[in-house]
Formats: C-alpha cells, sequence, structure tokens
C-alpha cells in the first residue's frame, strides 16, 4: 500500500515559496550575513562553555561569542567580496565562529590581570613576537617562558601562576596547542550537528598566532587566514567590553583600528588585497551594524565620516 500523503494547497505552497524568498532577500539586504542556520550558529556558539576547574557543576559561559560572531559576519562578507565560493564562504564561517575556541574558559578578571599588565611592560603576546624577543625559546613552549620568566614579577602584583593561570597564559602564547585541546573535546558534537572539519580551517584559526604555518599552505587558505585576522582586529578595537575587561581601555578608535590593520600590512600578516577589500566594504556601509553592535551604541557622525573616507586612495 502507498502511505497517503497530503496534498498541500497551491496556497500553502505560495506560502513556503514567499517565505524562503524571504529568507533570500533578508540574506541579500544584510550586507554582512550570518549565512548559516541560527539554529547551528548558537550551538556551535555554545561549544566556548566550560566547565569551570575550581566549582563542581559550574560552567564558565564563552566569553568570545558575540566578538566571534561578528567576526564571521564580517569575514564571510570580505570573503564573497574577494570572489571565493559559497559553500567555502560557508565552511569558512563555521571556521569563524569558533576562531577563538582556544580561550574557551577565558577568566575575564585573571585573563585581563596577567595581559594588561604584560601589555604596560611590553612583553611580547604572540609566539612569534616572543621568540623574536626570546631566541633561546624553543618553539611551542612560549608559554612555559613567559611563566620561567615572569613568575614572581607576576607575584609582587598578586598574580600567582598557579596550573589555571598558566591556561591564561597559554590562551594567548600556546594558542596552538590549547585550541586542538579544544577542538578534540568538541568534535563528537560538532559531528553530531552535521560539520564536516577540515585542516584548513583549523590552520586559518591559528593565521595570527602562527602565519609561518600557512606559508606553504594553497593562496586561497592564506587569504582567508588575512581576512579573519584583519576582521578579527577591526571587530576586537571597537569592541567595548573587550576593550574595558582585557586593556583597560576607555575609549574606543576606528583610526586606531584601521592603524593597526595597516601595520599588518606592513609587516606583510596582511596583503594590500585584503586590507583594501575590508575598507572598501566598511566605506560602503556594510560593516555599521557590526560597529555599532561592537560599541553597544550608534556610531557618531564623525565615525561615520571616517568609515566613508576610507575608500579614498583605495584602489
Amino acid at each position: 500500500m502507498v502511505p497517503f500523503a497530503p496534498v498541500r494547497s497551491s496556497v500553502h505552497v505560495r506560502v513556503l515559496l514567499m517565505a524562503v524568498h524571504n529568507r533570500k532577500l533578508s540574506v541579500m539586504r544584510d550586507p554582512a550575513p550570518l549565512l548559516v542556520p541560527r539554529k547551528l550558529a548558537t550551538a556551535l556558539l555554545q561549544l566556548y562553555d566550560f566547565p569551570h576547574p575550581r566549582i563542581s557543576g559550574r560552567v564558565i559561559r564563552g566569553y568570545d561569542r558575540p566578538h566571534a560572531l561578528r567576526t564571521a559576519r564580517m569575514c564571510a562578507a570580505v570573503a564573497a567580496s574577494l570572489g571565493h565560493p559559497d559553500r567555502r564562504v560557508r565552511d569558512y564561517q563555521i571556521a569563524c565562529l569558533l576562531h577563538d575556541l582556544g580561550r574557551a574558559g577565558l577568566d575575564r578578571r585573571l585573563f585581563g590581570a596577567i595581559w594588561s599588565w604584560a601589555r604596560t611592560h611590553g612583553i611580547p603576546t604572540r609566539p612569534q613576537e616572543w621568540r623574536a624577543v626570546h631566541p633561546e625559546t624553543r618553539y611551542g613552549r612560549e608559554t612555559e617562558a613567559f611563566v620561567c620568566h615572569y613568575r614572581d614579577a607576576l607575584k609582587q602584583e598578586g598574580i600567582v601562576l598557579d596550573a589555571w593561570a598558566k591556561e591564561q597564559v597559554e590562551m594567548r602564547l600556546g594558542y596552538a596547542r590549547r585550541l586542538h585541546r579544544q577542538l578534540r573535546r568538541v568534535k563528537p558534537r560538532l559531528s553530531r550537528l552535521g560539520v564536516r572539519w577540515a585542516p584548513w580551517m583549523t590552520r586559518v584559526m591559528l593565521y595570527y598566532y602562527y602565519p609561518e604555518r600557512l606559508a606553504h599552505t594553497p593562496a586561497w587558505v592564506r587569504q582567508l587566514g588575512e581576512i579573519m585576522v584583519a576582521c578579527e582586529q577591526f571587530e576586537a578595537y571597537s569592541n567595548r567590553q573587550r576593550g574595558q575587561d582585557y586593556y583597560i581601555r576607555n575609549r574606543e578608535s576606528l583610526g586606531d583600528a584601521i592603524a593597526y590593520l595597516d601595520k599588518l600590512e606592513k609587516e606583510s600578516i596582511l596583503s594590500a588585497t585584503v586590507v583594501g577589500t575590508l575598507k572598501k566594504l566598511a566605506a560602503g556601509g556594510a560593516f555599521d551594524r557590526i560597529l555599532a553592535e561592537s560599541r553597544r551604541a550608534p556610531l557618531s557622525s564623525r565615525e561615520r565620516a571616517y568609515l566613508r573616507s576610507l575608500n579614498q586612495g583605495v584602489a
């Protein structure tokens, strides 16, 4: 017997088609859209949650969730503008949503205290920069070197570098090691969500801290790594919560953000193509809403004028 299949009315079919059409229009209207289903994005961002190491049954809610979401939207917009295929851009946005997974469990007070102190004292915060100052440090052992150098100085500041504090150090200087641990932790859940994780997705997540690891990858992988760094830094420089918690920053400056991207371009971390594309999109208003979300306040007329001016001199 053929099972009975209810016949949809023509009106019902038209309603369904209209819903799909409206969804497509909504994505088209948003210059920096979320391409993955909202339900999947929410589930991915929940992977930032981390069991508290000292309080049984308590979970540290992922600190970087809003930053990751905004960064992922910008990254997809830049990648699409540069002609990457749709399927790749969608997978890339998944990697962007998880780009800070190595900081799952971030202790806002402790992390901020350690790295604000380091910033004040001019101490390198990226592995490559650390090895440039301390060439004797073995590759991948930057966390241990930091602890050895600054344990006593931090103790005088009231910061004891116990196991949990060392994890906060590793979230920067040992980021690759910690990211790989967190990916192993969440990969069963990624599989259940239907996410097929590819090695290039991990590589682009590591580019900011380990640009040397993309030296021999296809050009498109390196470019996606550059886009992630550019967008992540552009958002972070406008992120009021991060500025207050990480760096005791009391103001945000779009000029400082662009100056930092220009600096990374001069250091060959970013290409002129990626920086130029980000500036063009920002000048066209693609990121106004995202930057206002980062600020938790509307952009001022002066800030909007500055963004519009970014198109000048860009080829």
